[in-house]
């Protein structure tokens, strides 16, 4: 009775993904690339403008964009070499604790009022 429990314990289910698996993840990497690399763009070119406060949070979309061509190398090395996956891997988040990083720095920038210029 317990040996067959252990059998039937063994057994293998196979996953499989559904049809749409590759279209939506793609899909969204790509989305969430553009979408950083709009930010980052937007945010240097308005840092000027609005302060230091604006350059932290356009760093912070800066990070979250490797983030997304992280995911990239880590397919292209899973491709050609899969013990360089491990290493690419063991930094995944390193990017994403970067951004939080600049955007907690850029938050408390705005606590520090810009200093007025006359009007012309």
């Amino acid at each position: 009775m317990l040996a067959s429990f252990f059998i039937l314990a063994q057994t293998e289910t196979e996953f499989i993904a559904p049809g749409y698996f590759n279209t939506v993840l793609v899909g969204l990497l790509a989305l969430g690339a553009i979408g950083w690399l709009v930010a980052t763009v937007l945010g240097f070119a308005r840092a000027r403008v609005f302060g230091p406060a604006t350059r932290w949070f356009a760093l912070a979309a800066l990070c979250l964009l490797i983030y997304h061509v992280q995911f990239v190398l880590m397919v292209v090395a899973a491709l050609q070499k899969p013990g360089l996956l491990l290493a690419i891997g063991a930094f995944f988040n390193l990017f994403v604790v970067l951004a939080a990083v600049c955007a907690i720095i850029g938050f408390a920038q705005l606590n520090k009022p810009r200093e007025q210029t006359e009007p012309r």
